[in-house]
């Protein structure tokens, strides 16, 4: 392809500085709402090198435990003063042998645009130094569940944290909801990124041929991103699956081969991708501010259920396959999930919030209310899944629906799944992923078109082979 026209843009430390001004609001805001002293400092712990296993090879560190980046580069604010910490480790003198020049306190201070900048063992010291209160200084530690991913977080370890005291509860909640409203810098570095993955998305359409790997359409992927975008890491491991590997949700082994492919789209594979399609379009068409995440679930269920009864595959009152929760058989993940720092961003469930425990809708990463500036994945699918749909057809009320004679025919089909990346905003919503994505788009650009495509063109040479 042509070389890209993208360029990395710098990390700006003014994101940075906005977001750990927003974190000291929020928790002004949160102590005084419930009576208790503007005091205390937020201390967060940044990641270490880690080697691989007992070996001296260190494997490649990509980023500081995420909320460190989001508020601080940093490890503490003072929320009185909303001074800004930075503590670096005491490097020896060999450091600059082997990895380079050591840099003075006042270079970080500048890099990171924080207040101060000390050495990690003088945090004791200057933390009680600094404090303002009697007694020992009150530490905001970050301690909670990541209702995404069902772990928590840890709190920072520090020597002689009996010098202080602790809050384990206060920090995490206030942090994680900061997190869910992004600001236009961060928006700005999402679209970026969302540039980038788009690109190599169409590199992977224009040079997949019949016969290669799917090991070789990750590759395609990884090197473009790499080699023109500057993105060292790909924030997940790649799902490159073909036929009904496809069918395997976070599908991410590369050994079988792709032999199936020829740029043009088979009848049985338009049904199933138009049925994705319309319920992925009608979802952005619905989405505002003040609409119910889980609203847009269902919406896309039975958007899916009405393409799939248009075809014979289900047949019955579509109101009454809703009931049954006979969407989750065809998408049993959720319709998408908060996206920043992490793939899986979180916040999906505030404090009061309970997940669903119906099929289908438990696997919600969230069941919020929209707000402006939210930044969520919108990912409808459609399987044929063995292990779903066998089930589906033994039980006597949900086999009334199924047609097992047309499900049989896709009983090797996989599935379909289309994923944008979406901000909310005042009026609606924006995507900002840019893809090919009806399927005579896609047989264009397979074929070799640029993108984006001079649709009047490309449609009308085009047009019997999609909707």
């Amino acid at each position: 392809m042509a070389a890209s026209a993208l360029s990395p843009p710098e990390v700006p430390m003014e994101l940075h500085a906005h977001n750990r001004d927003r974190l000291v609001r929020a928790l002004r805001d949160h102590l005084a709402a419930s009576s208790r002293p503007t005091r205390g400092f937020v201390l967060l712990q940044g990641g270490e090198e880690q080697t691989r296993y007992c070996t001296d090879h260190a494997e490649l560190f990509s980023k500081f435990f995420s909320n460190v980046p989001y508020a601080f580069r940093l490890h503490v604010a003072d929320v009185a003063s909303g001074k800004s910490f930075l503590f670096v480790p005491r490097l020896p003198a060999d450091y600059a042998v082997w990895l380079g020049e050591i840099k003075p306190l006042s270079f970080f201070k500048e890099r990171y645009m924080v207040d101060l900048v000390f050495y990690v063992d003088e945090l004791v010291v200057v933390l009680h130094d600094h404090s303002d209160e009697p007694g020992k200084p009150l530490l905001f530690l970050l301690y909670g569940l990541n209702t995404d991913s069902n772990n928590f977080s840890k709190p920072a370890a520090i020597e002689e944290i009996n010098k202080f005291d602790t809050d384990l509860s206060t920090l995490h909640p206030i942090l994680t909801e900061c997190r869910v409203i992004k600001s236009k810098m961060e928006l700005d570095l999402i679209q970026y990124a969302n540039d980038v993955s788009s690109e190599a998305h169409i590199e992977v359409m224009r040079r997949i041929r019949s016969g290669m790997k799917e090991y070789q359409l990750e590759s395609i992927f990884l090197h473009h991103i790499y080699m023109y975008g500057g993105c060292r890491h790909c924030s997940y491991t790649c799902i490159c699956a073909t036929g009904e590997n496809s069918a395997v949700l976070h599908y991410g082994h590369a050994a079988a081969p792709n032999d199936r492919v020829n740029g043009k789209f088979t009848k049985d594979q338009i049904v199933i991708y138009n049925a994705v399609l319309a319920a992925h379009n009608a979802v952005l068409q619905s989405m505002r501010p003040g609409v119910c995440w889980i609203d847009m679930h269902r919406l896309a269920e039975k958007t899916i259920l009405e393409s799939l009864k248009n075809e014979g595959i289900v047949i019955g009152d579509i109101d009454k396959m809703m009931e049954r929760r006979l969407g989750a058989v065809f998408m049993p993940h959720g319709l998408g999930h908060f996206l920043g720092i992490d793939t899986h961003d979180p916040g999906g469930y505030a404090q009061g919030l309970e997940r669903p425990k119906e099929p289908g809708l438990k696997a919600l990463r969230t069941i919020r209310e929209l707000k402006e500036s939210m930044v969520i994945t919108v990912e409808p699918g459609c399987y044929f899944i063995d292990a779903v749909l066998v089930p589906a057809l033994e039980d006597a009320v949900t086999s009334k629906f199924l047609n097992k004679k047309e499900i049989e025919k896709y009983k090797k089909f996989g599935g379909v799944r289309i994923e944008s990346d979406v901000v909310v905003t005042a009026d609606g919503c924006k995507n900002l992923t840019n893809c090919p994505r009806e399927t005579w788009e896609i047989e264009a650009v397979m074929a070799g078109a640029p993108w984006p495509l001079d649709h009047a063109r490309i449609k009308s040479q085009n047009g019997s082979s999609g909707a």
